[in-house]
């Protein structure tokens, strides 16, 4: 079984304002460990496996996984190697913020096996970090951009955020700009989501948190693309711009519904023997995810199998996210004609509408239709 790897480190220095991923602010000593505890939850999968992994892509996540000791990152990558086959060549990406970054930890990351670094950049403006509640500034974001580059690293991807309280569409076009200027080979660029549960959340409903309206925040959207295709950035997902050569088989790989194996405290996985597949997550709070590791027991919460009804329309909105398309003719090999028939009844009329473009069995997005992504997606759950 071909399967990416993704590790979740869920520490962070400081929690940022807008973010509902499973991360919290945290010392040294809530860390301390915690690979030990990765790489035991890697051994108890292993052997629970009902066959062999070959992995492509290995993963770090988070949180702040530059966080993390470039000795502990190189035990892992080691054992992603012994135990789940990781290739000769494989894309070994590490997620960090810029203000962790240390030329030294730079060059220990590369000679643990990373190979591809993501930087939290997401605004050059000191005014929108603040707001944000980055723990880097803008100097250090550029900093650490060019000790990456100085310590070797030759695929570098920056991340990029628009439709911030307070900002303009002239500010985003200048940001990315700038995120242009530095040449990285892959560039994500999304819109702030307002997550229920997030400091930001109750911001909003407060009346306190001044986002674009849907004017501007659809200009900087248009922005994107416009700018980033004509600096050589092709778009190839909604909200990602690579080089040729350089787009994320990670995250390529999500939206292909290829499996891939999580560890962590709430990381998630997929499964795919069948063309259906599993999915399940690990329990999110890293006391539990300790208490089931010393336990001997795979910190697993219980699993979904996935529906043929399901698949099917997973394979539509995931499929859609991918600028080239989606091949009709593959599905219909993988799951029969039957099944198809509503999703394909509801592409005849976005076809229709100018929504999508299909040619022969290949649909896709229209280019003008982009921004309406998430409403089309909604069109096939």
């Amino acid at each position: 079984m071909r399967a990416g790897l993704y590790i979740h480190f869920p520490f962070c220095l400081k929690k940022c304002l807008y973010c509902d991923f499973n991360s919290a602010a945290s010392g040294a000593d809530a860390r301390r460990d915690y690979s030990a505890l990765l790489l035991r939850e890697m051994e108890l999968r292993q052997r629970a496996l009902p066959e062999p992994v070959q992995a492509a892509t290995l993963y770090f996540g988070g949180g702040t996984p530059s966080l993390m000791d470039p000795r502990e990152v190189g035990a892992l990558v080691e054992a992603a190697s012994r135990r789940f086959g990781l290739e000769a060549g494989a894309e070994v990406t590490l997620e960090a913020n810029p203000g962790t970054l240390t030329p030294e930890s730079l060059a220990g990351y590369r000679a643990a096996g990373v190979n591809r670094l993501s930087l939290g950049i997401q605004s050059f403006e000191e005014r929108l970090l603040t707001r944000l509640g980055r723990a880097h500034s803008a100097r250090e974001a550029l900093a650490a951009f060019d000790a990456a580059r100085r310590a070797g690293f030759s695929n570098l991807s920056i991340d990029l955020m628009h439709s911030l309280p307070g900002q303009s569409p002239l500010q985003w076009r200048e940001a990315l700009a700038r995120g242009i200027e530095l040449a990285p080979e892959h560039i994500s660029a999304y819109a702030l989501s307002v997550e229920r549960g997030t400091p930001f959340a109750g911001l909003l409903a407060a009346g306190k948190l001044p986002l674009p309206g849907e004017e501007d925040a659809a200009l900087m959207f248009e922005a994107t693309a416009e700018l980033l295709e004509a600096a050589g950035y092709p778009q190839y997902e909604i909200s990602n711009f690579a080089r040729p050569g350089c787009a994320s088989r990670h995250n390529s790989a999500y939206w292909s519904r290829e499996s891939y194996l999580g560890f962590g405290a709430g990381a998630h996985s997929f499964w795919n023997r069948d063309g259906l597949g599993e999915r399940w997550q690990n329990c999110d709070h890293t006391r539990e995810y300790r208490e089931a590791i010393e336990s001997g027991t795979i910190p697993q919460r219980e699993g979904e199998f996935i529906t043929l009804k399901q698949a099917v329309a997973e394979s539509f909105f995931l499929g859609l996210r991918v600028l080239a398309g989606l091949d009709l003719a593959r599905l219909e090999a993988a799951y029969g004609a039957g099944p198809l028939s509503t999703p394909l009844a509801e592409v005849a009329r976005l076809v229709q509408s100018g929504t999508l473009i299909r040619e022969a069995s290949l649909v896709r997005l229209a280019p003008g239709a982009v921004i309406l992504a998430n409403s089309v997606f909604s069109r096939f759950l």
